[in-house]
């Protein structure tokens, strides 16, 4: 169970670094885009930081 918790953390900051590369270039004010990104990037932080406490317990 811990490794499928590590393998959807390894996916997750994938998908954020592919994220953070097309970004560049795009104007990203325009049309509320940043507040969009800005929300969906604390929600994704706040659920890595919530699987990894989770991933410890599993392994205990």
């Amino acid at each position: 169970m811990a490794h499928q918790v590590d393998r959807v953390l390894d996916d997750l900051h994938s998908a954020m670094t592919q994220l953070k590369r097309a970004m560049h270039g795009i104007p990203v004010r325009k049309e509320g885009f940043k507040a969009h990104h800005d929300r969906a990037a604390r929600a994704v932080g706040r659920l890595t930081a919530e699987l990894q406490d989770a991933s410890a317990a599993i392994q205990d």
